[in-house]
């Protein structure tokens, strides 16, 4: 109830009997101390509730704002490592919420999945972001939900290997339908190209391929901090701000210190989707010969495209 309201209700409700109350307060009687005390008392009340009503907070709905980790736009890779290494130093030891806080571990380079668990030293992972380096390809980045490392990590890329193999007859089939039309000089060397990429992407997930360059996963700062001292980990951003992973977008820079081309990028629209690795369907147009500029791709069920903000500059 807004507070004019609540006021307007009390003026039709208290005033009269108040009034009437008064009026009697100004004949002599017996009972003047009496009728004083609670007349007294009851404008008191009122006030009270009055206060207490205009200073309640009104109910907030639910947080529903999406938390972005990464190298934010415009801010060089350097920067944003150095200012996660001082937000880790100044993470305090216990955790204020509830559970210890989630983190972005960024390697600095790419990881087969059987180097994770020594790497990590058996920290829970929650995500882990891969990407096949191909030199001056354009490749897509997976951001593969995990509970087991590193099976889930291999499963996933079983499952992106799938995916891609589907793309690259996708693409082969274009190149052969426009063979003969007058956009086979301008389409057909697109659709080759990017049916010889998702070859090569899905070949390389098929024999688990050093591919991970970053992870998700929630420690205690104690920790966080050990691990960010670890050989093969390039920075931890530790993000309390992080109450879900279904509301959050994480940009980790690439490892590459100076990349011939961004990865393909992919809409940064959380889902919230359970954690279940399956395949999904191929993008309907070719990789453009130019590279794309980053964004982020949330957790979906599957291995799913995305890209990280900032020039992936040498940390």
């Amino acid at each position: 109830m807004r507070v004019d309201d609540l006021f307007r209700r009390l003026d039709q409700a208290v005033v009269p009997p108040l009034g009437r109350l008064l009026d009697r307060l100004r004949r002599p009687t017996g009972h003047t101390g009496l009728l004083t005390a609670v007349a007294l008392a009851s404008v008191t009340a009122v006030l009270v509730t009055a206060v207490w009503v205009a200073e309640r907070p009104r109910d907030t709905p639910a947080d529903t704002e999406v938390v972005r980790v990464g190298v934010p736009d415009g801010e060089s890779v350097p920067s944003y490592l150095a200012e996660s290494r001082r937000e880790l130093d100044q993470l305090p030891a216990k955790a204020s919420g509830d559970g210890s806080p989630y983190a972005l571990v960024m390697f600095s380079a790419y990881l087969a999945p059987d180097r994770l668990p020594t790497v990590l030293d058996g920290a829970p992972v929650a995500e882990v972001f891969t990407r096949v380096p191909l030199p001056g390809m354009q490749t897509q980045i997976a951001r593969m939900p995990v509970h087991k490392v590193p099976d889930d990590v291999v499963a996933g890329m079983l499952l992106f290997a799938e995916r891609k193999e589907r793309e690259a007859h996708d693409y082969q089939e274009r190149a052969v339908e426009v063979t003969g039309t007058k956009d086979e000089e301008r389409l057909r060397p697109v659709y080759e190209t990017a049916a010889q990429v998702a070859i090569a992407e899905a070949t390389a997930y098929r024999t688990h391929c050093s591919c991970v360059y970053a992870a998700v996963l929630r420690a205690a700062a104690p920790d966080l901090k050990r691990l960010a001292a670890r050989p093969g980990v390039r920075a931890v951003d530790p993000a309390p701000e992080v109450r879900a992973l279904d509301r959050a977008v994480f940009l980790p820079p690439l490892p590459e210190p100076h990349p011939a081309a961004n990865p393909v990028a992919a809409d940064p629209t959380p889902t919230g989707q359970p954690a279940a690795p399956t395949a999904s369907a191929p993008p309907p147009e070719p990789p453009t010969p130019e590279p794309v500029g980053p964004t982020g791709e949330p957790p979906t069920a599957a291995p799913t495209e995305a890209a990280p903000t900032g020039s992936p500059e040498p940390g």
